[in-house]
């Protein structure tokens, strides 16, 4: 069984809550592992189970019918999941961030209604905002129009990527509001809307298993209930912190992954990794600093429910820092147990080989670091 978590044992509740997720690895996730990676399939039998078990649950607030543990523990079951398969590490992230759009949204319908289908797992969320956050940092155009209508909106458009989206589910997305001088609304969409349709999103390294899709918008219709935020700036300005922070955790845990790796290579062939300057207790000091710093920030943030204790522009720079830390972290750490492992690790198939293929994603997942340094050149110049 896998050490706790952090530097302090987690409360009784979440220490059960983790030895369930344990045995759903062990039982629902190790053994799917390589037709995952390999065949694409989409592990929905064991996110299911997640829900089932309170995965879902603890980063909402007690007041909507979560677990009120906040983004923290969040993290923390990301990292336990990833550890053994980024892919679906990401895909908990992809649900756990549209339950974080329904609970910090202005809809009463989504959060009384598909908020809680959420945080069980009976239906899965799924997130479309790779185009929207270039878009905000000045990277690239929006994708989706809203044109208002009797009782909502109209969305045209086409997303080139919506990760864990199943047919059955929704996802969070961005669209202008047509006739407004730059307005956008944020909305989750039902995967089921009349003229929706869900397409093939490509072949990706090391993420086949995500279900990851484009999404074709004709003239769609969106009811007003099912809108977060219109106009979304504030909105959007207020939850990005937790939208980048939580993306750490398949970061982290495909860090750990590594060294679990490496300490079994050292079991072999140590008197030959140690001439290596990344060995696992260097690589494993980076990753409890980091931790540090990225489960602090996560206590800040909590549910989302809690004033701020400081302006949204100071709390995303240090959140912008720690995330771009966790992508050089574990591009570094995926480098390393491909060395200690060596002749052995280059074998396709091997786990060093996907593991150095999976911290390719961390580093070019919206934010990318490319974005991510971007944006924290913007963050960190002056406002005039």
């Amino acid at each position: 069984m896998y050490s706790e978590f952090g530097t302090l044992p987690p409360p009784a509740p979440t220490a059960t809550l983790m030895a369930d997720l344990q045995a759903a690895i062990a039982e629902d996730l190790r053994p799917n592992l390589r037709e995952i990676d390999e065949g694409g399939k989409y592990p929905r039998a064991f996110l299911e189970r997640v829900g089932a078990i309170g995965g879902f649950r603890q980063g909402t607030p007690t007041a909507l019918g979560g677990a009120g543990n906040g983004l923290r523990y969040t993290i923390q079951i990301m990292e336990e999941i990833s550890r053994d398969c980024l892919s679906t590490g990401f895909c908990y992230w992809c649900h756990t961030v549209c339950a974080w759009y329904a609970q910090t949204g202005g809809s009463d319908f989504l959060k009384q209604e598909i908020l809680p289908r959420l945080t069980s797992g009976q239906m899965l969320g799924a997130t479309g905002m790779s185009n929207p956050m270039k878009h905000f940092a000045g990277i690239e155009k929006i994708r989706l129009t809203a044109t208002r209508c009797d009782g909502g909106y109209q969305i045209n458009g086409a997303l080139p990527w919506v990760s864990n989206a199943v047919s059955d589910g929704c996802f969070g997305a961005v669209a202008r509001i047509a006739g407004t001088d730059g307005d956008y609304l944020m909305a989750i969409i039902p995967a089921r809307s009349s003229g929706l349709e869900l397409g093939d999103g490509g072949h990706f390294i090391a993420l086949e298993g995500s279900s990851t899709h484009n999404a074709i918008f004709r003239d769609v219709f969106l009811p007003d209930e099912w809108v977060l935020a219109a106009p979304c700036a504030e909105y959007i300005a207020r939850i990005r912190p937790g939208f980048m922070l939580t993306q750490s955790g398949f970061g982290l845990g495909l860090v750990r992954g590594c060294i679990d790796l490496m300490k079994r290579s050292n079991d072999r062939v140590g008197h030959v990794n140690c001439y290596l300057e990344d060995g696992a207790e260097r690589i494993e000091t980076d990753l409890k600093q980091t931790q540090e710093t990225i489960y602090a920030l996560a206590d800040e943030i909590g549910c989302g429910d809690q004033a701020a204790a400081r302006s949204p522009r100071d709390l995303t720079r240090d959140v912008v820092r720690a995330r771009l830390s966790t992508s050089e972290l574990a591009l570094r750490a995926s480098q390393a147990a491909m060395l200690h492992c060596g002749a052995g690790g280059y074998r396709a198939g091997s786990i060093a080989e996907r593991k150095l293929r999976e911290s390719y994603f961390v580093a070019v997942v919206t934010p990318a670091m490319k974005h991510l340094k971007k944006v924290l050149h913007d963050l960190e110049t002056p406002l005039s």
